[in-house]
């Protein structure tokens, strides 16, 4: 096994393990790796040392007597009982994926850069509106297409530093057609202005584009069905910073089953996009407890940003 297939799995099952609940891990040593690759080796692979050169050596010991096979002998006569020789693996990492899994974190394993080239804005924004037209015409789910008034794709900045990513629409997200524009949208432009920032400066979108019935959580299907439109519009726009609003957009951005609670505190990762995770504005309106710890959350990812707010 080699040092690069080491990393591959390495990164891989740290992966899986952040989504299982693992809250640490240790952070890869180059230099163990590289014994672990080593120890894999066949023998005749690593040249003897000068001490061992020196030394006299042992007599072989005699053949085997019998039917019975070196292990030499049967590596190479395989071939008798029809099984072939198994190949190298392989080289599964480049030189650019081998230099990010070095630089990555414990537990904050990158999923690379956003596919394919940086549009500018002009180019975004005719993206976006050619994006916007599909999702008015969506019939993915039926019983949602024949409940909504209008689909709710987003709006903002189509260079945004920052994205606020939510659930779903609600009554009055799906009778104007906009992102947060009830009493938990307006507790969401508090909070953007607060970051000192405006609506204008930043990109609202949700996990789903059409509202549930009865503001109900959105069904798995839902939001597999969404999942190319908010993808899409993440690989578009190319937010530095994306805010999890609430358990089901944070839950679905980083595919965990963890808790908003388990969640928030650090920084993700998708793709190029840093990842903060808080509480949703709803949740905020039902519980003005919590709305401290949103703040907090805020005031987390504007430190990394460079970005002093008020306390």
């Amino acid at each position: 096994m080699q040092n690069d297939e080491l990393l591959y799995a390495a990164s891989q099952l740290a992966r899986h393990l952040r989504r299982s609940g693992v809250q640490w891990m240790p952070g890869p040593d180059a230099e163990k790796v590289a014994q672990l690759a080593d120890s894999f080796q066949p023998p005749d692979a690593h040249p003897p040392s000068a001490t061992q050169s020196a030394s006299p050596s042992k007599p072989a010991p005699p053949p085997a007597e019998g039917p019975r096979k070196s292990a030499a002998s049967r590596a190479a006569g395989r071939g008798e009982s029809g099984r072939r020789p198994a190949a190298s693996p392989p080289d599964r990492l480049g030189d650019a994926t081998r230099s990010r899994l070095a630089g990555v974190p414990p537990m904050e394993v990158s999923d690379g850069p956003y596919p394919g080239e940086s549009l500018s804005a002009p180019q975004r924004l005719e993206v976006m509106e050619g994006l916007a037209a599909t999702v008015a015409q969506c019939q993915r789910c039926p019983h949602l297409a024949s409940c909504r008034k209008q689909t709710v794709f987003g709006e903002g900045s189509v260079t945004p530093r920052f994205a606020f990513f939510g659930e779903g629409p609600g009554a009055d997200e799906d009778r104007t057609g906009r992102p947060f524009v009830g009493r938990a949208g307006q507790l969401l432009t508090k909070m953007i202005e607060a970051c000192t920032l405006r609506r204008d400066d930043v990109y609202i979108l949700n996990t789903v584009k059409c509202r549930p019935p009865g503001n109900r959580n959105p069904e798995p299907t839902e939001i597999e069905n969404c999942r190319e439109y908010f993808t899409t519009q993440l690989s578009t726009l190319r937010p530095e910073y994306v805010v999890c609003l609430g358990a089901i957009a944070a839950q679905t951005l980083l595919q965990s089953k963890l808790s908003v609670g388990r969640l928030r505190g650090k920084l993700h990762r998708y793709f190029d996009s840093k990842v903060l995770v808080t509480y949703h504005p709803a949740y905020l309106l039902r519980n003005p407890s919590a709305k401290r710890a949103a703040w907090e959350d805020l005031q987390l990812m504007l430190r990394d940003a460079g970005i002093r707010a008020g306390q």
